[in-house]
Order: C-alpha cells, then sequence, then structure tokens
C-alpha cells in the first residue's frame, strides 16, 4: 500500500448518496460503489459527508512578526483539523505583506508547512497607512501571485484611494476586500453601541459606521466596474445595501464570520476580553438577519477571521484588550448550528459557502471543487453524528483567544485531504515534515 492512493469507503458525497471514492497522485481516481481496494490505503467512511476541501477568505497567521500569536505552520495545522484546505492571510503582519517579499515569504511559509495552500492577501496601502496605495501590481507578479488586497483591521476611508485601488486591480481581475468602518463614527469604540453599551459604560461602535462604508463602496465599485468585497459584514443594515445591490447586479461578494452568527453583544456585559472583536458583537436581530442572509446566498461565504492574540494581549483590562477571536477549528460546527443543525443542514449550501464560493472569490483554481475525476482530491471528511467540546490547551493554534470555551458544539471533522494526502486522519494531525522536506 502506498499513500499516494487512498480508497475512501462509502462517504456521503456532500450529503447525499454514499460512494467509494479512489484517489490516485494526488487526484480523485474513480467514483463508483465496490471498487477495488487493491494498492490503496483504505479509510473506512461510512456515515461521514464529504465535503470540498473548505476555504478561509479571511486568516491572520501573524508570520512574520508575531510568532508568539500564531506561525504559518501552527495555524495551517489549525485549519486543517477544521477541514480547510485553503486560507487567505492577511496583511496585517510585522512587517506588513505590501510588498511582493513579504507576500512570498508567507506564500513559502505555507508551502513548507504542507497542511494547507496559504494564499497571502496583500495591503492595499504601504504599510496599512490609508495614505499611498502598495505595489499592488509587483504583488501579483510575484511568486505568490497575489489577487486579493486588503487593509483589513483599518478601513480604506480615503475615497479617492479606494477609487483607484478598484481601478488598479481591475486590470488583472483582481479583488479589493474592505474593512468596513468609518473611523471618525468609531473613535475609541469598544463594543457595539446599543442599549447596552449605555447600561455598561462603554464607547459604542455604531452600526452605521459599516453600513456608511458599505454603501459608498458599492456605489464606487458600480462606477469603476470592479469588483469589491466585504469582509467580516455584521449589522442587519449592512445586509440590506448588499441585497440591494445584488438586484442592480453590482459586483459585489460579502463575508460573514462564525462568531457574528452565534453570539450577541450580550456577551460583553461579562467584560471578558475574549469576548473583543472587530466589527463587535451585534445583537440579535442582526444574527438573525445575518443568519437568513447566509442561508439565502445574499452573503456570499462564511470566513473566520481567524485572529490569534498572545496572552498578554487578551489577559487584561477590557479597554486594553486587541480585538480578535480564534475561528479555524469551530468554523464548520458553527456555520452547520447556524444552518439548522446537523439533522436539517443542506451540505450543499455548506459546501457553497464555504468551499466553492470562497475559492471562485480568492480565485484559487485548485480549490473548491466538488468530486470529480481528474479534479484535484481537496476534501474534508465530516461526521455529523458526534459533537465536541471546545476545550482551548486542545487546539492546534499557538494562541487561546476562543469565544467558545466549553460549548459543546455539532459535527467533527475526521479526516482533511490536500492533494490527495491526509493531512488529518481519525482527527488528528498526521506528520507532513517528510512530505514537505
Amino acid at each position: 500500500m502506498t499513500d499516494n492512493h487512498w480508497l475512501i469507503r462509502g462517504a456521503k458525497l456532500l450529503g447525499r448518496h454514499a460512494a467509494d471514492v479512489r484517489v490516485s497522485d494526488g487526484r480523485y481516481a474513480q467514483i463508483g460503489n465496490g471498487l477495488a481496494a487493491e494498492g490503496a490505503t483504505v479509510v473506512d467512511a461510512q456515515g461521514l459527508v464529504l465535503l470540498p476541501g473548505l476555504v478561509d477568505l479571511h486568516t491572520h497567521l501573524r508570520e512574520p512578526g508575531r510568532e508568539d500569536a500564531e506561525t504559518v505552520l501552527s495555524g495551517t495545522q489549525a485549519a486543517a483539523r477544521g477541514g480547510y484546505t485553503a486560507v487567505c492571510a492577511m496583511a496585517n503582519s510585522q512587517p506588513v505583506a505590501d510588498t511582493a517579499g513579504v507576500v512570498e515569504q508567507v506564500w513559502r511559509l505555507g508551502q513548507e508547512a504542507g497542511y494547507a495552500d496559504v494564499q497571502p492577501i496583500g495591503a492595499v496601502s504601504i504599510g496599512l497607512q490609508g495614505e499611498t496605495m502598495a505595489e499592488l501590481g509587483t504583488m501579483n507578479a510575484s511568486k505568490a501571485h497575489v489577487r486579493m488586497f486588503s487593509d483589513d483591521g483599518h478601513c480604506v476611508s480615503d475615497p479617492q484611494l479606494m477609487r483607484r485601488a478598484l481601478e488598479y486591480v481591475k486590470t488583472f481581475d483582481g479583488l479589493i476586500a474592505q474593512h468596513a468602518e468609518e473611523p471618525r463614527l468609531t473613535q475609541g469604540a469598544q463594543m457595539h453601541e446599543g442599549e447596552l453599551s449605555s447600561r455598561l459604560g462603554l464607547a459604542g461602535w455604531p452600526a452605521v459606521a459599516e453600513e456608511a462604508i458599505i454603501a459608498r463602496d458599492v456605489l464606487l465599485a458600480d462606477y469603476v466596474g470592479s469588483r469589491v468585497h466585504f469582509c467580516h459584514v455584521s449589522t442587519a443594515g449592512s445586509v440590506d445595501i448588499i441585497a440591494a445591490a445584488k438586484r442592480k447586479g453590482i459586483n459585489v461578494t460579502a463575508e460573514v464570520c462564525p462568531h457574528h452568527l452565534l453570539l450577541t453583544d450580550e456577551r460583553v456585559a461579562s467584560y471578558d476580553p475574549v469576548f473583543k472583536v472587530n466589527p463587535p458583537l451585534r445583537e440579535s436581530s442582526d444574527v438573525a438577519a445575518l443568519r437568513t442572509a447566509l442561508a439565502e446566498g445574499i452573503i456570499d461565504a462564511v470566513a473566520t477571521d481567524h485572529a490569534p492574540h498572545a496572552e498578554q494581549d487578551k489577559t487584561c483590562e477590557w479597554a486594553h484588550a486587541r480585538p480578535g477571536m480564534l475561528g479555524l477549528e469551530t468554523a464548520l460546527s458553527i456555520t452547520v448550528e447556524a444552518l439548522g443543525g446537523p439533522d436539517n443542514v443542506d451540505w450543499d449550501i455548506v459546501a457553497e459557502r464555504c468551499s466553492r464560493t470562497p475559492a471562485r472569490i480568492a480565485g484559487l483554481d485548485d480549490h473548491g471543487h466538488d468530486p470529480e475525476v481528474g479534479q484535484q482530491a481537496n476534501f474534508t471528511l465530516i461526521d455529523p453524528t458526534t459533537t465536541w467540546t471546545v476545550v482551548p490547551d486542545e487546539l492546534s493554534s499557538i494562541a487561546r483567544n476562543t469565544p467558545f470555551a466549553g460549548l459543546n458544539l455539532p459535527c467533527t471533522v475526521q479526516a482533511t485531504f490536500l492533494r490527495g494526502e491526509a493531512t488529518v486522519l481519525d482527527g488528528k494531525l498526521t506528520d507532513r515534515s517528510q512530505e514537505t522536506a
């Protein structure tokens, strides 16, 4: 037997009919019933759901610069355990990923790690300062072939800079991913602005700060004829604007984070900094609107905004804590819960929101494909009948800032395959050191 040849026995393809899947030399070789196991390593997948490998549009890997919080290796190990075969790494590393050299470094680190493909996202502006456009064309022409650009963590608030960036990336079918936050409306903000922020005495982050930028950039994208993607959409008002833009045929896409599908601003009453995130946790009516928008496709994708932080950046007073939450290992479970739970979820919608559409948005041509003979074998096997409890110390991330600690979640990732090689088997990481040496 050889690890270049696998027989996945009896998996439910997209949660539907069961079939055997033979994988050889990194690709799907046969799909059918009663396939011979000769020469293959057999994986018993009876009762498991086979989905195309998940793709995350919004991951913070922290390397280079903050390896005390996360590395490309630890972050992609977390991704593999979460069912992901590709992640898009945001630009706010130290140094910022605003040059060809830095994006190529992140890309190479992903190749060396071998647990998930790492597609760097380049900065829109030099140093994320929102003043001078970064070397978008040079990053696109680099070995990392960057097509997606974002100042995430900072809004491209200057409309002239945003317009120029949209015009520039249009020349190579690139994409601007906007962190929608009008900074003059969020100065000193600590949580969602509403009745609870007044009661807790914390400065509010109003929903309109997000919605105003989304409305502006919808108009700019339409005027320029370019693509714009909205990161971590968090309000019902944003959903309305995006829905209206799509009805008009404007080329916009949007993502939602798992924590915005489950948690509300009520969690902030504990003053536990693990619940501090940007944009902030919103009200229950926003959560309901986001869930409906995801199910209906108004919101195109689930993206984790996986944001690991070192202990000292979270174990402190609320006002001084860094915003952000872990997400890669819990995202699938929370998405399934938000879409109806394991007994009622439509697995095809899960595949669409967590794999196919994110891969298309990011331009990752080898990812986001259903099982088909000849396609690269990037997939994950999910057990919909099991549950698991989130224990921070058992996560693969170096950081521990999960807001879901102690929560019992549905579905477990039993296996993940990247180009026909197992990165996770029986729920555990495989040793990739030999393959990537």
